[in-house]
């Protein structure tokens, strides 16, 4: 059944908009006025398609992306809605008019449909795979053939809960740092460019020999009036570079292996990425997936794609017979924490939950450690900040320095 996208005018004259699903044009009109409403304008919404499910500017995804914080609430509705005995149908139907999200709208009124047609729910949220991922499809699969589906739904809204708190705590701690680093690069502008120049022109009517600092400082604040644009343009240029060479094969296996190689950031992605596998990988094992499934799953979730590459290859070592832990050590890139638990586990026929007692330990090991990297880039910031600061004070109070001294 079509899915059509409308604007019309209440009683009051106030316009709304809205998504209804119906045979045709005209019955969706029909609809419509039942409820009141007068249509102004109605559009098939199309089925979604590569170019219309993500559109990248820059490196951005565009604005018709689901975010993760609307599907969060949808799948704990859904949850409520199924373990009260609501049908599926009368269930998504009900979310549809409450849901905040445009692009989820559309998604869910195609979803209802396509249970109408006699599709299964994994079935139908396999074809909006841009906003319900592999983890999402699988556990709802295994909910439906165990017929526990509401716990399902429970057990996703809270590991996309839990995805969603760190993402957020990660932005927040970052909020500062960025928040300096612009104030920073602001002022220095302001004095190289606007400052600077007044104070070299003082000089230079003086006819006197200045220090080498006051020097460096006039010759850099003539450059950057001269050549901003050459390092915009390198900065811009870079920027686009890095984006291109990141989203090419080759080259995002490159970048993420450097990612994980630098200094205590590459420890810090490395903890994050084995709490989201750890945390995965134990809730599709815990709901009837397969080992081998389940690896490759996980592998695509990781983050990262030389990790993502270590799980696949784990996969391979699985599949032979070989236990997970020492599968996942071979790569030598998971933490030797994680794998003891990990091998734990397997002895002791419970690593499902050593797999989660993993990803809550790493979870709170990030945090720890995210906190401690904001606590000292916070003073050194403002070090750099007093050290270039001071240069450029130092720089030009040493000329009215040797003009004292010549007076006196």
């Amino acid at each position: 059944m079509p899915v059509f996208e409308y604007t019309a005018l209440n009683a009051k004259g106030k316009t709304v908009s809205g998504i209804i699903d119906a045979d045709s044009a005209v019955l969706a009109r029909q609809k419509i006025r039942s409820g009141d409403l007068y249509p102004v304008t109605i559009q098939e919404a199309g089925e979604p398609t590569s170019g219309d499910r993500r559109i990248f500017l820059w490196g951005f995804q565009a604005i018709n992306r689901v975010h993760a914080g609307d599907l969060t609430v949808m799948t704990r509705q859904l949850a409520a809605l199924v373990g009260a005995g609501i049908p599926l149908v009368p269930a998504i139907d009900a979310l549809i008019p409450h849901t905040r999200s445009k692009p989820l709208k559309k998604q869910l009124a195609q979803i209802k449909n396509a249970l109408l047609e006699g599709k299964s729910l994994s079935s139908a949220l396999s074809n909006h795979s841009e906003t319900f991922t592999g983890l999402y499809i699988h556990l709802v699969h295994a909910g439906e053939s165990s017929g526990t589906l509401e716990v399902i739904l429970e057990r996703l809204a809270d590991i996309l809960e839990k995805q969603q708190l760190m993402k957020t705590r990660i932005r927040t701690a970052m909020v500062y740092p960025i928040f300096m680093t612009v104030v920073g690069v602001a002022v220095l502008s302001f004095l190289v460019a606007v400052i600077v120049p007044g104070m070299a022109q003082i000089f230079k009517d003086m006819n006197q020999v200045l220090p080498v600092p006051t020097r460096m400082l006039i010759w850099g604040s003539a450059w950057f009036r001269m050549w901003w644009w050459v390092l915009l343009g390198g900065i811009a240029g870079f920027t686009v570079l890095f984006i291109s060479l990141y989203r090419s094969g080759k080259g995002k296996a490159v970048v993420d292996q450097w990612i994980l190689q630098i200094p205590v950031i590459g420890s810090l992605i490395g903890k994050i990425s084995t709490a989201r596998i750890a945390r995965t990988l134990g809730s599709l094992l815990q709901n009837g997936v397969s080992m081998l499934t389940a690896l490759t799953i996980v592998g695509r979730i990781a983050g990262n794609s030389t990790l993502s590459q270590a799980v696949e290859q784990a996969s391979f070592q699985v599949e032979k017979g070989k236990g997970l832990a020492a599968s996942l050590e071979m790569s030598g890139i998971f933490p030797s924490l994680a794998l003891q638990m990990i091998q734990v586990g397997e002895q002791t026929g419970e690593l499902e939950t050593m797999l989660y007692r993993t990803a809550d330990l790493f979870d709170r090991e990030t945090e720890s450690t995210l906190m401690r990297m904001v606590s000292v880039l916070e003073p050194t910031m403002i070090l750099v900040m007093g050290v270039i600061v001071g240069f450029i004070v130092l720089s030009v109070c040493l000329p009215v320095f040797e003009m004292n001294q010549l007076v006196m």
